[in-house]
């Protein structure tokens, strides 16, 4: 476990992680790259708990993926099975497992002030986090990614699956987008990464 762990997360919270995971009934399991999600948790029909992690992640939002998930494991081992996913009890849980983390032996000084304001009150997925999912993209290996708030106004796009749009107008914290095929409009967060489709 420890030396899978070497390869995805900074070395400095590797002693604290171990003991984290460090329950008979809990595994990890790193998967290849999922484009809906980072990682999830489950209970397993046997009454073992799993986490997958996806592997393409940067060191630093694969940390903050694994402890999201270690919170699930233990809001359900503290509060039982029938807490909401990301209530009260999973959000005070990530709190204070992520606590320790926030150091600058573990994250780059630049991330620990949108870290600090992240946990005061931590989303479902640190992607809505405009600021935060920003900051910690530029640790990612280069792609030709865009994100959204970065397509020009009108301009056409492919997101992971294929589908075309067109960027319209911001609406409050989120974009309207038009899908070219169907006419209809869907509402981006600002971070989502797509291709650009440029004309010839």
């Amino acid at each position: 476990m420890q030396h899978t762990l070497l390869e995805y997360i900074p070395e400095k919270a590797i002693p604290e992680i171990i003991e984290l995971l460090d329950h008979d009934k809990l595994s990890v399991k790193v998967k290849s790259e999922r484009k809906t999600r980072h990682g999830d948790y489950k209970r397993l029909p046997n009454g073992n708990h799993q986490i997958t992690i996806n592997s393409n992640l940067n060191h630093y939002r694969f940390l903050i993926t694994l402890i999201h998930e270690i919170a699930h494991f233990e809001a359900y081992k503290n509060y039982g099975r029938f807490i909401k996913p990301h209530g009260i009890e999973w959000k005070r849980t990530f709190q204070h497992l992520m606590l320790p983390f926030i150091n600058p032996e573990i994250f780059p000084l630049e991330l620990l002030p949108l870290l600090a304001k992240h946990f005061k009150n931590p989303k479902a997925s640190s992607d809505t986090d405009v600021k935060l999912a920003y900051a910690l993209k530029q640790f990612d290996v280069p792609n030709d990614k865009t994100f959204i708030f970065e397509v020009p106004l009108h301009t056409s796009f492919k997101i992971y699956n294929g589908r075309v749009f067109q960027k319209g107008e911001k609406r409050r914290t989120r974009y309207e987008c038009v899908e070219i095929k169907t006419g209809k409009i869907y509402l981006f967060n600002a971070n989502v990464e797509v291709d650009l489709i440029t004309s010839n």
